[in-house]
């Protein structure tokens, strides 16, 4: 739930005391402090957002290509070591020459 910013104010336009209150966003805003009664209104701020660019295509990781994964070996390597004869459907645990020959996924 988002955290709002309720200032006290006054009849003579003074602003006084500030505090956040912890409410839904459905929930109406307050219009009296919840401790001492006096009125208050809520506080516009600027809030707070994630900026930067968005992630793209150039930097999505290729799994097919042998530096995508930790130990060298291409996710295209292992299926092609692990396809029977047969041609049957592919897996990707297979084994690799920098695994020692041990079976291992992606």
């Amino acid at each position: 739930m988002p955290t709002y910013i309720y200032q006290v104010t006054s009849g003579d336009g003074r602003s006084g005391e500030r505090f956040e209150v912890v409410q839904g966003m459905r929930d109406e805003p307050l219009t009296v402090h919840p401790q001492t009664g006096e009125p208050v209104r809520r506080v516009i701020t600027g809030g707070t957002g994630v900026l930067g660019q968005p992630v793209r295509r150039s930097t999505v990781v290729d799994k097919s290509l042998a530096a995508a994964t930790p130990c060298g070996c291409s996710r295209t390597a292992l299926q092609e070591m692990a396809r029977p004869a047969s041609r049957g459907p592919r897996t990707t645990a297979g084994t690799c020459r920098n695994h020692g020959g041990a079976p291992h996924s992606h």
